[in-house]
């Protein structure tokens, strides 16, 4: 089974760019199934009803997201309807939403979790405990995870903590892609950080001119998008449906 995980994609200019590359990406690999991050998919920010179902009509099976998700209230009833949007599953409890989803392919399974991370980020319960509950209860053999996090350290001691157990564990949250894709010793890809899909010249996607200025004077500042020339990032994954182990991970970072 061939999988595509894109990065962070940032509202419109991002989401305009899964469009025109993603159905050439899928025929060029033969890609059974895509999972995207959608946690900026909005502009502005966050996620919202229809920039969640602009990334399924180009291709996206199952959308996961971050500690923004919640940015937009009218998201919230969406979220908790039966689409295939998922929010990180160790949030507190009753907070919209749900932390996995199971996508019945026909001929294979694949549940996808969402979790964050503790370091540098937002109050959330222990991630290493909670995909422990998510795995032990897993429907199936292949388990994708999005860890969501800030540290670099703490997304390492994910990797290695669910190696053998999972078969992927990439990560998102700071838009710059890592060079340290691997197989590890248990056959679980391993990916720091996919990167995202937005604007080159900005900073993680903001307005250069806006982001430099606030880490200048240190004035609160409102964020808006950059325009221009886009990335592509994303990971390619082939997994051996039997084993639910990963067999070979690429980086793509498309310009």
């Amino acid at each position: 089974m061939k999988l595509l995980f894109i990065g962070d994609v940032i509202g419109r200019i991002g989401r305009d760019t899964v469009r025109k590359i993603l159905p050439a990406l899928k025929r060029e690999e033969g890609i059974d199934v895509v999972i995207a991050n959608g946690e900026n998919s909005a502009n502005s920010n966050g996620i919202s009803k229809n920039s969640a179902e602009d990334l399924f009509t180009s291709g996206v099976d199952v959308i996961t997201t971050g500690n923004h998700v919640f940015r937009r209230r009218d998201v919230y009833d969406y979220l908790d309807s039966n689409v295939p949007v998922i929010r990180p599953a160790n949030l507190y409890p009753g907070t919209p939403g749900k932390g996995a989803y199971l996508l019945d392919m026909g001929r294979f399974q694949l549940y996808v979790v969402n979790l964050m991370g503790r370091s540098y980020m937002e109050p959330c319960d222990n991630p290493f405990l909670c995909a422990d509950r998510l795995i032990e209860q897993a429907p199936c053999k292949m388990i994708f995870v999005d860890f969501h996090a800030e540290a670099t350290a703490e997304k390492i001691c994910m990797g290695q903590y669910l190696d053998g157990k999972v078969t992927a564990v990439i990560g998102t949250h700071t838009h710059v892609q890592t060079a340290d894709e691997t197989i590890l010793q248990g056959g679980t890809g391993y990916l720091t950080d996919a990167g995202m899909v937005g604007p080159i010249h900005s900073v993680i996607g903001v307005k250069s001119e806006i982001a430099i200025p606030k880490m200048v004077t240190g004035m609160p500042a409102r964020f808006e998008y950059a325009e221009g020339p886009c990335c592509f990032g994303s990971v390619f994954l082939e997994i051996d449906p039997s084993t639910g182990k990963s067999t070979h991970i690429k980086r793509i970072l498309l310009k």
